[in-house]
C-alpha cells in the first residue's frame, strides 16, 4: 500500500480533521491526547505560528496514534521541512504548481486548495485526487462544491472542505459522497489551546466524531 493509499484510507476513517494553531509547542502533546480522547485521530498543524514544526516533531515522536499533517504550506521549502519533520501529509490553501511538484518529488501525500473549476483542473493535471475546498462556506458552501465538481464527478476526486464549518453543518458535508473528510478549527480553537482547556477540546472532539459516526455509520 502506497503512502497515498494510506492517506486516503486514514482520511476516510477519520472523517474529521482538527485544524490547529499552536503558539507553544509544550501544548502539542496534551492537545493531541485531548483530541484522541474525544475520538479525533487526524490533525492539521497550520504553519501560521513559529511553533508548528516543533509541535509536529513532538507529536510524531510521542503520540504516534495521531495522524499528524501540516497545513498552510506555501513554498517548496516548507514541503521539505514538513517531510523532514515526519508529517504524514501536507495541505495548502491554494493550488501552487511548484508546491505540488515538491510534494510529489518528496513522496508527501498532498492536498492542494481549490475554489474554482480551474483550480480543480490544475490540481487534477498535477496528479492530485484529494483536494482541499477552501474557504468552503464563503465560497458558496456545499451547493457550490456539488456544482463545481459536477463536470469532474467521473474522475473520482475527493474533497476536504474547510472554512465556516461547525456542528450545525458538519453532517450535511459528511453526507456528500465526494467529501472524504472535513477540516474543523472549531474543535480546538487557538483560544482553547492557549487556555489549555483540554476537557472542552475533548468534548468538542467527541461531539464531532459522534456526528460523523451517525452520518457514515
Amino acid at each position: 500500500m502506497t503512502d497515498s493509499d494510506i492517506f486516503c484510507d486514514r482520511l476516510k476513517a477519520s472523517a474529521v480533521i482538527a485544524v490547529l494553531m499552536i503558539d507553544d509547542a509544550e501544548d502539542a502533546i496534551p492537545l493531541a491526547h485531548a483530541l484522541l480522547r474525544g475520538g479525533v485521530q487526524a490533525m492539521e498543524l497550520t504553519l501560521r505560528t513559529p511553533a508548528a514544526f516543533d509541535a509536529l516533531q513532538r507529536i510524531t515522536k510521542d503520540v504516534p496514534r495521531m495522524y499528524a499533517g501540516v497545513g498552510t504550506i506555501l513554498t517548496p521549502d516548507q514541503v521539505k521541512m514538513t517531510k523532514e519533520g515526519g508529517a504524514a501529509f501536507g495541505v495548502a490553501p491554494g493550488m501552487n504548481p511548484c508546491v505540488v511538484d515538491a510534494a510529489k518529488e518528496l513522496g508527501l501525500p498532498f492536498a492542494p486548495g481549490i475554489a474554482t473549476p480551474s483550480d480543480i483542473e490544475a490540481a487534477y493535471m498535477k496528479g492530485c485526487r484529494i483536494m482541499k475546498f477552501f474557504p468552503a462556506e464563503p465560497s458558496g458552501g456545499l451547493a457550490y462544491l456539488r456544482s463545481a465538481n459536477a463536470p469532474y464527478a467521473h474522475l473520482g476526486i475527493s474533497y476536504i472542505p474547510l472554512g465556516g464549518i461547525g456542528t450545525k453543518n458538519l453532517r450535511a458535508y459528511l453526507e456528500c459522497p465526494e467529501v472524504i473528510a472535513v477540516g474543523g478549527s472549531w474543535i480546538a480553537t487557538r483560544e482553547l489551546i492557549r487556555a489549555k482547556d483540554w476537557d472542552t477540546i475533548s468534548r468538542n472532539s467527541e461531539q464531532a466524531i459522534s456526528i460523523a459516526a451517525q452520518t457514515r455509520g
